[in-house]
């Protein structure tokens, strides 16, 4: 099951992540946006830093936000094929690990990551983002509701 996971979520959300931003390339003119509800609009953005933008003004953002990245996917990777891990542990590293090689992608291809989901209240923007960074937060919190379920449900040992 481990490897179906592998073979195929990953290359499934790389391809969408690859796909919604080449729509965005091809539709949406850098900077612009296409307003679809009074919360949501569909924009161009380009993102040099991390998460949220982080440090993306800063002259080595570009190397921290690819080779980190890289090394880490890679040592998830690693991780994942190596040891026995539970079907939802295999499953949010595989989200993980997807959404990182959408943004790498982006950053050996562009030198940054295309971002285009934009919620806002107002004047209020949250930072826009992908497809990719979708999947890796859902990977993170799928792992973190992993770890707490089996630190609930693991039963105390007697003396």
């Amino acid at each position: 099951m481990r490897r179906y996971i592998v073979f195929t979520l990953i290359p499934f959300v790389v391809f969408i992540d690859r796909w919604t931003k080449m729509l965005i390339l091809d539709q949406v003119p850098y900077l612009k946006g296409i307003s679809i509800t009074s919360f949501f609009s569909i924009v161009h953005v380009r993102n040099y830093g991390g998460a949220f933008s982080f440090l993306s003004q800063h002259h080595l953002a570009k190397y921290i936000f690819t080779v980190f990245p890289l090394l880490i996917t890679s040592i998830l990777i690693y991780i994942m094929l190596r040891y026995p891990l539970s079907l939802s542990k295999t499953f949010s590293l595989a989200l993980i690990i997807s959404g990182a090689m959408g943004n790498i992608y982006d950053r050996f291809s562009y030198g940054y990551v295309i971002d285009f989901l934009d919620f806002y209240y107002k004047n209020y923007h949250w930072p826009a983002f992908n497809v990719a960074d979708i999947s890796i937060s859902t990977g993170i919190g799928l792992w973190v509701f992993s770890e707490l379920k089996e630190k609930l449900t693991k039963k105390p040992k007697e003396h």
